[in-house]
């Protein structure tokens, strides 16, 4: 579903400077309804109130999130529970609030049909017998313009499976959205920049692979034709926006540019690159590197409107493949603009046999080396490299916070190995007798998770393990793995790596068994500029929000750009417990107008 028309914004009942100037009795009053039933949030967000009021309405909101998180178990619960279920039983007798009756009607609850009023007091007594407290959902939703009724039913129905410390968690979230948007509500405000973001999104999710997407799923791979069609979108948005040079260059990557202010003294300003990725993996979601071209459009857009150049020049980059999953090779787009594309990766093939270099002409691409590298960009015409980004991860979900700053890119190696003990009968061998590859990489497992969880940013996985030709009734004489290890330093991760590898060639000793390990990838880390990273910090500072230091644990094309210049990033929050590569992946218009704002701010600091 696409959002193109406008939301009228809300009559503003409040101002920020009436509320800031309220008396204790004043302010809670003010806030009443925003949080249902539970004044002592407002009353406690008074309490820690900045001598000069808070600096802005993202300020309130983490203040009051922040109150809750820090309340005793039985205050979080007794909020959850100040909550009415969903098509419940005061719906029924028209007992709700006043907000929650506005929510529930623009979900169209108030409309089910039977079928779905019957699922709903199911789902209600279900989840009520499971956990002991009502459902709670935005029902808004992300854009804040409502979840459909199947929307709703289905994530009643994937929620009611969580352990109840998440869903607890996940409770409590809701509810902050819920009065996000009845303070937005109160305060007449529409996040327009945030909409037009989500929206863009939405509508680019529409191209998507054959097979995936006759199932309403998202994946588009390398040069697939939903590739080049949602190459093509962003290149007629990117003008819509107002840039001035727009095209596609000869590895797919979509290239925008707004020119800086010319001053006299040189042909050109130089200019800030920025910009993600467009491709996603199998049955992926709408915003993992997406988010990081639409942000930076959405400015361009609005400098446009307010007819204003900046003293520098901005490029963005959809960059055309990062993930790695139609070829053996990663980063296809960004590595070409810093001269690190192989030439061995036109040769290869994919799982059709495809050769990339022909799908490249089929494309209307060169195809050829001499085009490829002359996409090289020259540093000295930059400032740096800025990316933003979903957080693929729970952190800032946790924390209650929109935005977080990128302090460094982990470092990685990853491997394949297999182990090779002796396959014999499981009845027969006694226990002291056994080579059991399967029960040595699994003690190399326990080990990599104790080794990693005992250092700081330092995480390692074995997220592959196959038994060939297992049976039940056979001990395992052969068993293969992966390792993963990450770090955000090279000197970290390499501890690490010399500590797994050799705890697996004593482990391998002492169970009498060998061992193969073939390392597949290595990443160097790569650590934010600075500088730059001072730009993002002052902001998010800006926006009246904390600024919070985090590493990123995923590559992303600025570890490419990391090679050529000074770069740093910007993570939004994503929803669903930050789930990424998935498409349960989502973000809220307000989230991501606090991200375009902050990347404004970031230009006007320059």
């Amino acid at each position: 579903m696409s959002h193109s028309s406008p939301t009228l914004a809300p009559s503003p009942t409040l101002s920020l400077a009436t509320l800031n100037g309220a008396s204790e009795d004043g302010f809670i009053s003010l806030l009443d309804g925003v949080y249902e039933h539970s004044p002592w949030i407002a009353q406690r967000a008074f309490a820690v109130r900045p001598a000069g009021g808070f600096a802005s309405l993202a300020a309130l909101k983490h203040a009051m999130a922040t109150v809750v998180r820090e309340a005793a178990l039985d205050e979080q619960l007794g909020l959850i529970r100040a909550h009415p279920e969903l098509a419940g039983k005061a719906m029924v007798a028209k007992s709700l609030t006043a907000e929650s009756t506005n929510e529930q009607s623009q979900a169209g609850l108030t409309s089910c049909t039977p079928e779905e009023f019957a699922r709903l007091q199911q789902l209600n007594a279900d989840y009520n017998a499971r956990f002991g407290w009502p459902f709670i959902l935005a029902v808004r939703g992300p854009r804040g313009d409502g979840l459909s009724r199947q929307q709703i039913i289905d994530t009643f129905a994937r929620r009611l499976n969580g352990h109840p410390d998440i869903e607890r968690a996940e409770c409590l979230r809701n509810i902050h959205r819920i009065a996000e948007i009845r303070l937005n509500d109160k305060f007449g405000i529409v996040p327009t920049l945030g909409n037009q973001v989500w929206d863009w999104a939405e509508s680019l999710a529409r191209f998507s692979d054959p097979g995936f997407a006759e199932n309403g799923q998202l994946t588009v791979l390398y040069l697939t034709e939903a590739h080049r069609a949602a190459a093509a979108q962003l290149a007629d948005w990117m003008r819509e926006c107002g840039f001035d040079e727009v095209g596609i260059d000869a590895v797919g990557n979509v290239v925008g540019v707004y020119h800086g202010e010319a001053d006299g003294q040189t042909e050109e300003p130089p200019r800030l690159l920025t910009g993600s990725h467009y491709d996603t993996v199998r049955n992926g979601g709408k915003y993992d590197g997406r988010l990081g071209i639409l942000v930076p459009m959405a400015c361009v857009r609005e400098l446009k409107r307010q007819g204003r150049r900046l003293k520098h020049g901005i490029e963005v980059i959809g960059f055309s493949e990062e993930e790695g999953q139609r070829y053996k090779a990663t980063f296809l787009g960004s590595s070409a603009l810093v001269g690190r594309f192989d030439p061995a990766w036109l040769d290869q093939a994919d799982a059709d046999g495809v050769v990339l270099r022909d799908l490249m002409r089929d494309a209307g691409l060169p195809g050829t080396m001499e085009a490829i590298q002359a996409l090289k960009r020259d540093p000295a015409r930059y400032l740096g490299f800025v990316e933003v980004h979903i957080e693929q991860g729970p952190v800032l979900n946790e924390l209650d916070l929109p935005l977080g700053i990128v302090t460094s890119i982990n470092g990685s190696l990853r491997y394949v190995g297999e182990v090779r003990g002796l396959a014999s009968h499981a009845g027969t061998t006694p226990m002291d007798r056994r080579r059991d590859a399967a029960a040595a990489v699994a003690e190399l497992i326990l080990y990599v998770e104790e080794r990693a969880g005992a250092v700081p940013e330092v995480v390692g996985t074995v997220g592959q393990l196959q038994v060939p030709n297992g049976s039940i009734n056979v001990i395992p004489g052969r068993c293969r793995f992966s390792l993963d290890l990450r770090a955000t330093t090279d000197a970290a991760r390499d501890a690490l790596d010399a500590d797994v590898r050799a705890r697996l060639a004593e482990i391998c000793e002492r169970r009498g068994v060998s061992f193969t390990l073939e390392r597949t990838e290595a990443a160097a880390a790569a650590p934010s500029d600075a500088a730059w990273q001072s730009r993002w910090e002052s902001a998010v500072d800006a926006l009246g929000l904390p600024v919070h230091r985090m590493p990123s644990g995923a590559g992303h094309d600025a570890m490419k750009l990391h090679q050529a210049m000074p770069q740093a990033m910007l993570f939004q929050r994503g929803l669903n417990l930050g789930i990424s590569h998935n498409p349960l992946e989502a973000i809220s218009n307000d989230d991501t107008e606090l991200c375009v704002q902050a990347f404004l701010a970031l230009l006007d600091g320059l």
